[in-house]
């Protein structure tokens, strides 16, 4: 499982011209679900989402959590994550999870995150979505169950 993680001032995603999640202070999400996760992998993956120190503390310093801050999480699925652009032109997306389990481990994320205590709003599962927001910092960080970065 993939992440990256946005510090955002606010975050915006819109279907058909209409707003289906909108959040403030917080961060915004984008999650990429692979073939071979696990229940590991989605605790894994909303452990750092909620608790990463990458909110200011009152020296400046990266050092509170969303928990901290009371911030709030906008998640949008993006298989497009997984695409493997190492060989030609065209990204492989071999390696995504087919759209039922990907589907399922988006929503048990989302689910465990806002159980934590963090408000969650979420895009639509496979939808053609248009996402803004404000980074703040900018601060983005990748995050990858496997470790492999």
């Amino acid at each position: 499982m993939r992440a990256v993680v946005q510090r955002v001032l606010s975050s915006e995603v819109m279907v058909d011209g209409q707003t289906v999640g909108n959040i403030g202070k917080g961060i915004m999400v984008l999650i990429g679900i692979e073939d071979d996760d696990h229940e590991d992998d989605i605790k894994y993956i909303a452990e750092k989402i909620v608790n990463l120190r990458i909110f200011d503390d009152n020296e400046g310093k990266l050092n509170l959590s969303l928990l901290d801050v009371g911030g709030e999480a906008l998640c949008v699925s993006q298989f497009t994550l997984l695409g493997d652009a190492r060989k030609g032109r065209r990204p492989s997306y071999i390696t995504a999870a087919d759209p039922k389990k990907g589907k399922d481990y988006y929503k048990r994320l989302c689910g465990i995150i806002s159980d934590s205590g963090v408000h969650v709003e979420e895009g639509i599962f496979q939808a053609d979505m248009k996402v803004s927001l404000i980074n703040d910092g900018p601060v983005t960080i990748l995050l990858d169950s496997k470790k492999s970065f």
